[in-house]
């Protein structure tokens, strides 16, 4: 008996081997790394040249450029996280209709998902262009004053906000149709049966049954918006201002762009526990309200 459980361990180990090193090469160490380099000041080739303990960290807690690219951070979240969810609901809720013609429209929400990060943004930089961008022809129809949308501090971030919007649409509104097409039929039969119109069945019912799936995605988009790097890089470099350096920018600055790798490495850090802190918030508090079924 012993025999044989060493041997499934043994073999437990030999299956595992492959994501153990994958994660070790591409999680553990650079995370460890990370540790080492955040209480260290580097050179410009990312040597450490000197120990300094936990300077970096009070350097950036005294920091008004950091406690800005939070704040810019949490705005970003605020735009897009509620404002994409609610709008992916909304059609994959008329997507789950029996209309004719309805797979089209399912296609055409979920596109965004097939266009890279690179492309969106080539995409909405042309829409934004100050005199040649659609947006600001329709403004001109309408007799309204053209908007500097990507170099105005009052409007780059909700800019950015609105393409990232339109960019996580496609997988917010696939995995919130799947859930929807989980729900059994019996159920709206039987609320149809009952009387229940399309808001109630829909407010009383759909959302109810569907939030495992809203969960989901709201802890997925959450880090993902943290995350939120290519659209800034390609379309504001962070400006105008500051108004679009978020912290995972804010990061590459120091770290790519001013060589100060020991400050990057404390800022990856502090944003490491700041998402860990609130997703394991949204699991005490937002996971009570899920209905699995």
């Amino acid at each position: 008996m012993r025999t044989n459980r060493w041997l499934e361990r043994i073999l437990a180990f030999v299956f595992l081997a492959p994501s153990l090193l994958l994660f070790s090469i591409f999680l553990f160490y650079p995370l460890i790394k990370s540790v080492y380099l955040s209480m260290n000041l580097t050179d410009p080739r990312g040597r450490v040249v000197q120990y300094v303990g936990l300077r970096n960290f009070t350097d950036l807690l005294t920091s008004e450029l950091f406690y800005k690219s939070i704040t810019v951070t949490l705005s970003f979240i605020l735009l897009t996280v509620p404002t994409g969810i609610i709008l992916s609901l909304i059609l994959a809720w008329l997507a789950h209709t029996r209309l004719r013609g309805v797979q089209l429209f399912r296609f055409v929400f979920s596109l965004p998902m097939a266009i890279s990060v690179g492309t969106g943004s080539i995409i909405w930089m042309v829409l934004y262009h100050p005199t040649l961008g659609t947006l600001n022809y329709f403004l001109s129809l309408l007799h309204i004053a053209p908007i500097n949308w990507l170099s105005d501090p009052n409007w780059a971030l909700l800019s950015i906000a609105l393409m990232t919007v339109w960019m996580n649409l496609g997988f917010q509104f696939i995995v919130l149709l799947s859930g929807m097409q989980g729900v059994s039929e019996d159920i709206y039969d039987s609320a149809q049966i009952d009387g229940a119109g399309p808001l109630r069945t829909f407010f009383n019912l759909t959302i109810p049954l569907i939030t495992p799936s809203i969960f989901f995605v709201t802890v997925v988009s959450m880090i993902g918006a943290f995350q939120a790097f290519g659209q800034i890089n390609i379309l504001t470099k962070g400006g105008p201002m500051n108004s679009t350096n978020v912290m995972v920018f804010n990061i590459y600055q120091d770290a790519f762009v001013n060589y100060r790798f020991g400050t990057g490495s404390a800022q990856a850090l502090l944003l490491f526990f700041i998402v860990l802190i609130l997703t394991l918030i949204q699991f005490k508090v937002l996971e009570k309200k899920v209905h699995y079924q």
